[in-house]
């Protein structure tokens, strides 16, 4: 027994181009290589911007100043030169009495504070609604543009009269010029000059919340951001994040190119050496099979493209892919313990390369995990819904305990939920696609061999109608391998199918053999008029007559595997030793001996025993577990001084389970019965 080693081209290669591929999708631009979170300390260098950047808002801000915007109404009011100019011309015409040299002076303060503008005393009200009037904010129209201004820089007519007199006080102190304007009429020539426009608010308020500033404020260029050692508070976090997405979409690799390539390069190749060991450490022999090989390759490449591709062009989008699915496109061709580790790794970009990997990493490694295992429950029908409502359950636990954990914004939530929640139900919808893959790399899913292994096969009813006896024998032979195959880890589904269709030749001629012949001792017995060599002939060729079958059906070629292979290259003993007692010649042998292929795999090798206990174990009338023991282990060890297991991949450990398992199950199904008394009349 021994593993054969597959040839170094046939590992390398197909790596090697991954490789290449991975370089080529690597990012271009320099990523922002901070982890932080908020109350933590700072644990890197003093941090200083390279260049100016909005401090955006979070999203709570956002909505929070739309909602303010909602309740709180903006004062909307046109400037009027009329008001302004006529108001200036009453002064200049007011006689003043003996202090009409300080008239110049009045109407340059006049005029200033009309440049600020001049509103009314009483409150603005509105004509409908339950909304507040702004007190810190108006609009003022000039020149057909409207802009927002705080109410402090605008005047009442009261704010007015007293600015008027504070600003000629310092350079008129001996004149009560409170008492002068009363007494001349400045005071009452003052008139607002900011005109309130009740419809123009109300269509403001209406629109008020269509735009809302996504920025807070700026953020210098060497201006410093946090410092080593200092608390990342809330406000340190937001202008991080800020500098973060700044950095991320327009700020350039300014180094070196060729020790950015460098770096993608030695990604790349790390990102390889862990797939190549993950693949070597969990089932070497996977680089044996060309086709499966690059079908894992494929997939492996297909959701590090994926992650690439949507993260670079709409990262929000990472939520809503289902990962999951690929873990299942492994599944369906490979063992749990090979399909964990690799898909594990074809996440690690979602880990170096996201703004919030950590989180995606999580989240989707634990959604994979539990659905490799609950998969088999609800696979088929409406059941697969369940199993997406589990992935989502999953991918829901993973995302709000970091949400908690980070104290983030709220405001989205929904609609990241919402995003998980359709990935979850794309992982139904995707999985069809595994039958695309089966037909592009000629494999075998698992669903294809439960669907070979139903007994309302035609091709399985057939074989039921023609050969009873072969039926229920292969339905014998499938309890055996399903039984071995759980206790030595085999593969189960493909050892049930090939147990169903391993003699489906014999229904060419199904009564060549024994356990179709009629219960009738009178009925004419096929082999009764036959030689020894012709009977041979004709048992031995229920395996080509299989394989011609299995083409015609169009069989996987795993199953046509184990039709060539569950006899090998052993003899028809009964004939042989007929034909030899009988003084045939030794050297004339070669009709006796099945031409088939010695068993590969370990599948192969338990299929094979199984065939023959079950077979041999017809012709037992003693099942103590010392004829059992001694039973089983005269079969396999026939086995092995033929030589049928030599080139098989099958440990001694295994062998040792299997005839184990063996001996149990012959004592458990043909224990002895209590015999029931009779009743006395």
């Amino acid at each position: 027994m021994q593993i054969s080693t597959p040839k170094l081209p046939r590992k390398i290669v197909p790596l090697v181009i991954v490789f290449a591929v991975l370089v080529l999708l690597m990012p271009r631009t320099a990523k922002f290589n901070y982890d932080y979170k908020k109350g933590t300390p700072w644990p890197y260098e003093t941090l200083i911007s390279q260049f100016d950047f909005p401090i955006l808002k979070t999203s709570d801000q956002i909505q929070a100043e739309r909602d303010e915007a909602g309740t709180i109404v903006i004062p909307f009011y046109r400037y009027s030169e009329e008001v302004t100019s006529t108001a200036v011309r009453n002064v200049q015409s007011l006689d003043l009495g003996n202090l009409n040299s300080i008239r110049p002076a009045v109407v340059t303060r006049l005029s200033d504070i009309y440049a600020k503008g001049v509103i009314s005393d009483g409150k603005v009200k509105l004509e409908q609604g339950s909304a507040q009037v702004s007190e810190n904010l108006i609009y003022i129209q000039r020149n057909k543009r409207a802009t927002q201004y705080p109410r402090s820089e605008v005047y009442k007519v009261s704010e007015a009269r007293d600015e008027l007199v504070a600003g000629l006080a310092k350079s008129y102190p001996s004149v009560n010029l409170d008492s002068l304007f009363r007494r001349t009429g400045v005071y009452e020539a003052i008139a607002p000059n900011l005109l309130y426009d009740g419809a123009m608010t109300e269509l403001t308020h209406a629109r008020s919340d269509d735009y809302v500033s996504p920025t807070l404020g700026y953020v210098k260029a060497d201006e410093k951001i946090v410092s080593k050692g200092e608390i990342v508070t809330a406000e340190i976090a937001q202008i991080l994040d800020s500098y973060k997405e700044e950095y991320n979409k327009v700020f350039g690799y300014d180094g070196p190119r060729v020790l950015l390539y460098l770096g993608n390069i030695l990604l790349s190749l790390v990102h390889v050496v862990i797939l190549y060991f993950a693949l070597f450490f969990a089932n070497p022999k996977v680089f044996d099979d060309r086709n499966r090989y690059y079908y894992l390759l494929t997939v492996f490449l297909l959701v590090t493209m994926i992650t690439f591709v949507v993260e670079r062009t709409a990262s929000g989008f990472l939520y809503m892919i289902p990962y999951p699915v690929f873990a299942l496109y492994l599944l369906a061709f490979f063992r749990k313990r090979l399909v964990f580790p690799v898909y594990m790794v074809s996440l690690l970009p979602l880990l170096v390369f996201c703004g919030n990997g950590m989180e995606l990493f999580v989240m989707y490694l634990a959604a994979g995990a539990v659905t490799l295992e609950t998969f088999g429950s609800f696979s088929k029908g409406w059941l697969q819904f369940v199993n997406a409502l589990i992935i989502f359950g999953v991918e829901l636990v993973v995302f709000l305990g970091f949400r908690l954990i980070d104290a983030g914004s709220t405001s989205l939530w929904w609609v990241n939920l919402l995003q998980i929640f359709v990935g979850a139900l794309a992982t139904v919808a995707l999985y069809p696609i595994i039958y695309l893959f089966e037909r592009l790399f000629n494999l075998v899913s698992v669903t294809r061999l439960i669907e070979l292994a139903d007994t309302n096969n035609p091709l399985l009813q057939e074989l039921q109608a023609k050969a009873p006896g072969t039926f229920q024998h292969c339905l014998q032979v499938m309890n055996l391998v399903d039984a071995v195959g759980h206790a030595t880890d085999a593969d189960v589904p493909l050892l049930r199918a090939a147990a169903l269709y391993h003699d489906i030749g014999k229904m060419q001629n199904p009564l060549c053999f024994v356990e179709n012949e009629s219960s009738n001792p009178d009925a004419p017995k096929y082999h009764a008029e036959k030689t020894p060599r012709e009977s041979a002939r004709d048992i031995i060729r229920h395996v080509d007559d299989g394989l011609a079958i299995a083409d015609e059906h169009r069989l996987p070629d795993k199953i046509k595997a184990f039709i060539r292979t569950h006899h090998g290259t052993s003899s028809t003993a009964y004939f042989l030793n007929k034909y030899l007692n009988d003084g045939g010649d030794p050297s004339q042998v070669g009709d006796f001996y099945y031409h088939g292929q010695k068993p590969a795999t370990k599948e192969e090798v338990i299929l094979m025993v199984c065939d023959s206990i079950e077979a041999a174990s017809r012709s037992l009338r003693d099942f103590s577990p010392e004829s059992c023991n001694r039973f089983v282990e005269g079969i396999v060890s026939g086995k092995e001084q033929a030589g049928q297991f030599e080139d098989a991949d099958i440990t001694l450990h295994d062998m040792n389970v299997m005839k184990k398992m063996l001996k149990t199950y012959l004592q458990q199904i043909y224990h002895a019965r209590v015999a029931y008394p009779k009743r006395r009349g």
